[in-house]
């Protein structure tokens, strides 16, 4: 990335892209970088800065918008104060007239091509904040569309494509956290990128309350990236503001590339692990199994038959506390329940550990509901009006209260404290009543204190799935409950799509019942093993429910699972090509390349009658590579030929694996294809 100015005005970004020469001339590089001027437009073309402003006459939305703590709006006009170039840049400007000062912050990874930057704006008297954009960067002008994110409860990380076109590609989310609807993520595929090839530019913005996206092309052509807060969500006149990290990649790989660099980032310098040597536990969760009605007896079984099906880890989810017999009540009465536990929770645990676990519980600090006894006692701790409207009968709790954030330590500090736990299920089940940073800003000290006290324990970020999956809640947690969607189809999907920007370690994949609670489908143990099996595998269903088939199944799989962890937890997630649009494919390869599993999930009836070749992606050409159909043995009885995988395993070249692809058996929709993969 090459930044430059002229005069004293804002920087610019003149180019972004592959590597350049290390004696490339950035002066040429900035002069090269004008364009042209003809009638009906200016006598020079206003800059795509850092921060455009609207008082050089810039016809775009500007970068800051801001006004005086009476209510004045302000104009800022920035010229150079400083700038700090080592492995790390800063670059000051100062506006005297109004006080202002704006800084600029980029740090790089040369090991996983992350670039993270962000803006901070601080004022010599109080001042009210409309709009603070991270650093700003032009998009490329060889792409024809943008891919963005959407979605819902049970069907997140759906992708949106826009073709690009003069005005703006507008995402506000107003829902004070990161959202089912709005995850933070930009990609700009060049004309022509696939999965595995071609061009793409990538963002994403590091913060869990609401956010603004702005991807305009101006009438000159040019085109902006723009991120930030969400307007408006700065309640208070300050000195100081900032935005979040905004993290962005470039990848020449296709977005792939890109998908490699955000999950090594979010692996390797955003998570930090409790006990990294650790291998990731096989996680159940009983909340599918019993929902509310907690039995000791009851769960002591499903303890005992996880546990012989290959679970390392029990979480016990909500019912626990309270009178909370439905999820009507009890929320902030964080005391365990003597009418379900009276000798409390820890006969539970001390057989989930004679077990061979390790003891997880479900909280929802930031909730409360007015049905308990918190609220009858400081209603004045909800957040928002008194008269708003509820979801599942809860409010939001002010997290900016520094008396709130004390009493839910002082009650969860006292569960953990007092019993052998290592992991938390932190969940959040409706959106705020009205944007506000300063609530994310409190469930983050909330949390950090947690962990600081309780350094051993695992975090899991759950809104009602996947509401609140980002860098910024990542860096103080350790996994993601994707969707709760346990559909294995549904899952196929979204995890396919996540992996744009997550990696494996870190998102929760579960083996649901065999009728998916939230879908009423049924579907083969076998597909919702595998399908589980390409994330942080768990199970979330009674398996008092398994027959003998599935038990048989399902403890194989989970024993692939667990002697295949340890390369695959650090693995690339790399998306494939595939030629049939009912196959979603993926491929997960170490980074010396020398081995690989390929999962090939058949997601509907294909128009042809004979599987296509899939081709496989980022193998050394010249090497020789033996491939074997792990799971064989579940071929349909109609696949009544012989391809030479159903008889054992192959040896050709990676140049052959790439560029003609494999040859897969015949199979029906809804079922997994497991291929191994090892360099010889």
């Amino acid at each position: 990335m090459v930044i430059t100015a002229t005069g004293e005005r804002l920087p610019q970004v003149v180019y972004w892209g592959e590597r350049l020469p290390l004696g490339e001339d950035l002066v040429t590089l900035h002069n090269a970088h004008a364009i042209d001027v003809t009638g009906g437009m200016l006598d020079e073309n206003p800059d795509l800065s850092l921060s455009p402003e609207a008082s050089r006459t810039f016809p775009g939305q500007p970068g800051l918008i801001v006004r005086s703590e009476d209510g004045t709006p302000l104009l800022p006009k920035f010229c150079f104060e400083s700038v700090e170039n080592g492995k790390d840049l800063t670059i000051r400007y100062r506006d005297e007239g109004n006080g202002l000062t704006l800084t600029f912050e980029f740090i790089t990874d040369a090991e996983t091509h992350i670039i993270r930057s962000k803006t901070v704006l601080n004022t010599d008297s109080p001042v009210h904040l409309h709009w603070l954009a991270a650093p700003v960067v032009p998009a490329p002008q060889a792409s024809d569309e943008m891919i963005d994110f959407t979605g819902r409860w049970c069907g997140e990380f759906q992708t949106n494509r826009t073709a690009w076109s003069p005005g703006i590609r507008y995402r506000e989310n107003r829902t004070g956290r990161t959202g089912h609807e709005h995850f933070p993520g930009l990609i700009i595929p060049c004309s022509g990128a696939t999965n595995t090839q071609g061009e793409a530019y990538a963002f994403h913005y590091g913060w869990s309350g609401g956010h603004r996206m702005v991807a305009e092309e101006l009438p000159d052509g040019r085109r902006q990236i723009q991120w930030g807060h969400a307007a408006r969500m700065e309640h208070e006149a300050s000195t100081e503001f900032s935005t979040a990290p905004l993290y962005m990649t470039y990848s020449n790989e296709g977005l792939n590339g890109c998908a490699v660099s955000f999950q090594r980032h979010v692996r390797d310098r955003i998570v930090t692990w409790p006990k990294p040597d650790r291998p990731r536990p096989v996680h159940y969760n009983c909340w599918e199994a019993v929902y509310f009605d907690h039995k000791l007896d009851v769960l002591c079984d499903i303890a005992d038959r996880a546990a012989k099906l290959g679970a390392e880890r029990f979480v016990l989810d909500d019912g626990w506390f309270g009178n909370r017999d439905d999820d009507t009540r009890a929320l902030s009465d964080w005391e365990v329940d003597p009418r379900k536990y009276p000798d409390g929770l820890t006969p539970l645990i001390d057989h989930v550990k004679s077990l061979g676990m390790s003891f997880g519980i479900w909280f929802e600090p930031e909730m409360i509901n007015p049905d308990s006894n918190i609220h009858r006692a400081h209603p004045d701790w909800a957040l928002g009006a008194e008269d708003q409207l509820l979801g599942r009968q809860q409010k939001a709790i002010n997290m900016a209260l520094p008396e709130v954030r004390d009493f839910i330590y002082d009650r969860m500090s006292a569960i953990l404290a007092n019993h052998d736990i290592d992991y938390i299920k932190w969940d959040h089940n409706r959106v705020l009543p009205m944007p506000d940073a300063a609530q994310t800003r409190g469930s983050y000290r909330l949390i950090d204190r947690l962990r600081e006290q309780f350094p051993n324990v695992e975090i899991e970020s759950c809104a009602s799935g996947g509401g609140r999956i980002d860098f910024g809640i990542l860096q103080r947690t350790q996994r993601v409950w994707l969707s709760d969607s346990n559909d294995a189809l549904e899952r196929l999907n979204i995890q396919h799509n996540a992996a744009l920007f997550l990696p494996l370690s870190i998102t929760g994949s579960h083996v649901g019942p065999r009728r998916c609670h939230t879908s009423g489908r049924m579907f083969d143990i076998s597909f919702r093993a595998w399908v589980a099996a390409q994330r942080h595998m768990g199970f979330e269903m009674d398996p008092r429910e398994l027959d003998d088939y599935e038990t048989r199944v399902l403890t194989e799989v989970t024993s692939w699972w667990k002697h295949n962890r340890d390369w695959m937890e650090d693995a690339d997630i790399l998306r494939l090509d595939s030629q049939d649009p009912a196959v979603i494919a993926e491929q997960q390869m170490p980074r010396d390349g020398e081995r690989f599993v390929v999962f090939a999930g058949k997601a509907a009836t294909s128009a042809q009658i004979a599987p296509r070749p899939l081709r496989l992606t980022g193998l050394n050409p010249h090497s020789m590579y033996e491939v074997n159909l792990a799971n064989r043995l579940t071929a349909s009885h109609l696949s009544r030929g012989m391809p030479a995988l159903k008889e054992g395993p192959i040896q050709v070249s990676g140049a052959y694996l790439m560029h003609h692809g494999v040859t897969l058996p015949w199979s029906f929709p809804d079922t997994m294809w497991v291929l191994e993969g090892k360099r010889l």
